[in-house]
């Protein structure tokens, strides 16, 4: 680690978090995450899913929304995102974006769009941009002591391989970011008497260990996988950092609108959210989105689906629910 970068990093978590999220009294921290909205008002294509995403809100009233990718997917993404501010902002609820493969493939570049986010009513993205990748920051969650407890880590998975056509498929998390996240761990674990804070990482592309997990036959899972996984063209170790790092107890992701499931591997949950916009088979899974409820200084969390209509499904806790009995 550089003396600069870990200078850096240092100040800003002196410094205090400047996004106000807070473990409530019971020691509780409520997300909900919505992915894969395709949102395409000029075709005027997806537009249920804001009703999708009030109705969620209203049932579960969250702490904090997050959107892991493929949101808006048209030249001017601009009112859209609008559209989904007010919902938002009616709701009182912060919110923040990571993207996905498809944010960047219109009019407006990663960059573009991470600057008119900044613009954004209760947003809280905050884009690192000395590494790879337009949605990469960090919020911490202040606990009972006034110091970050949690730390959600918001990460840019990218869009398509750019060693193309020696490689094909999807994008990665690139070197840069691995160092990054290894950095920031080790100097919040350090900040916190040498205990990795109970974290979540969120991002758009499943990591390849995510077919591990699945497969993971000490451990039980929760979901369905009705595709195979579409994850990165390369696998660049990013798993391997968080399982070292020790904080990170969980991954969200989405991109294949047809897997909601969460498994475990190597002490990680790996979980798809549930896909927000409508699917057009019978058999695909109802839209909505995923909860996740986070407890004040435990490695632990409790999750379900939220879908349309208000039904809540799929509920467990990690780690209990996933641990085989004999």
């Amino acid at each position: 680690m550089s003396i600069l970068l870990l200078f850096t990093l240092i100040l800003q978590i002196l410094a205090g978090p400047n996004s106000n999220l807070k473990f409530n009294g019971k020691g509780e921290f409520k997300i909900v995450q919505f992915t894969d909205t395709h949102i395409n008002l000029k075709n005027a294509s997806n537009l249920e899913v804001f009703t999708t995403i009030k109705e969620v809100i209203s049932i579960e009233k969250p702490d904090m929304i997050i959107l892991t990718g493929d949101i808006i997917t048209e030249d001017d993404p601009q009112q859209a995102y609008r559209n989904l501010a007010q919902i938002f902002e009616d709701a009182h609820t912060p919110w923040a974006v990571v993207f996905g493969n498809h944010d960047s493939e219109h009019n407006f570049s990663r960059k573009q769009l991470a600057d008119f986010l900044f613009s954004l009513p209760m947003c809280l993205n905050n884009d690192i941009r000395t590494i790879q990748g337009n949605s990469n920051f960090i919020l911490p969650v202040i606990g009972k002591d006034k110091k970050p407890a949690t730390l959600l880590y918001c990460m840019d998975s990218n869009s398509y391989s750019t060693l193309k056509p020696a490689v094909e498929g999807y994008g990665w998390l690139n070197f840069s970011q691995v160092e990054w996240y290894r950095n920031s761990s080790a100097v919040y674990t350090q900040a916190n008497n040498g205990k990795p804070l109970p974290s979540l990482a969120f991002f758009h592309i499943p990591l390849q260990e995510y077919t591990l997990g699945w497969n993971n036959k000490s451990s039980k899972a929760f979901g369905v996988r009705n595709e195979d996984e579409s994850s990165q063209a390369l696998n660049t170790g990013m798993f391997a950092a968080m399982v070292l790092g020790g904080d990170v107890m969980g991954t969200f992701v989405g991109h294949d609108h047809i897997n909601d499931y969460i498994a475990v591997y190597q002490n990680i949950a790996l979980a798809y959210g549930r896909v927000t916009k409508k699917m057009k088979d019978a058999d695909d899974p109802i839209a909505g989105g995923r909860v996740i409820l986070m407890k004040e200084g435990k490695r632990q969390f409790d999750t379900w689906i939220r879908e349309t209509g208000g039904k809540k499904v799929l509920e467990c806790a990690f780690p209990d629910s996933f641990i085989l009995k004999k």
